[in-house]
């Protein structure tokens, strides 16, 4: 009598067996990796990028849509001016775009 799965043999002993075993969990974490951590390394590391290049005078959009521009930039955190005299303090990872001079997004991160 033959079990599912089981050769006449007597199955599959050693690491033959194992890695039949593992090799299911192997390929989800490979594609899990390819569809899910390497995109979003990469979005980190434009961001990142992105932040560094900001310079003063530059129009910006924060994460709650606040519109502005960078009045000074600090170790931690953009000075960032909406009107008039408004100046705003935030912090770098809120930025999420620089804004082209004509108006439509140049830098925003996908």
């Amino acid at each position: 009598m033959y079990l599912y799965g089981q050769a006449a043999g007597g199955g599959q002993t050693g690491a033959g067996g194992i890695l039949g075993m593992l090799f299911p969990f192997i390929l989800i974490f490979v594609i899990f990796y390819f569809v899910l951590i390497l995109p979003a390394k990469k979005k980190q590391k434009n961001h990142q990028s992105m932040l560094s290049a900001l310079k003063g005078g530059e129009r910006v959009v924060t994460s709650g849509g606040i519109y502005g521009t960078v009045t000074r930039v600090m170790e931690d955190r953009f000075e960032i001016e909406v009107d008039k005299n408004t100046k705003l303090q935030i912090t770098k990872s809120s930025v999420s775009g620089v804004i082209e001079p004509g108006g439509g997004e140049k830098k925003k991160i996908k």
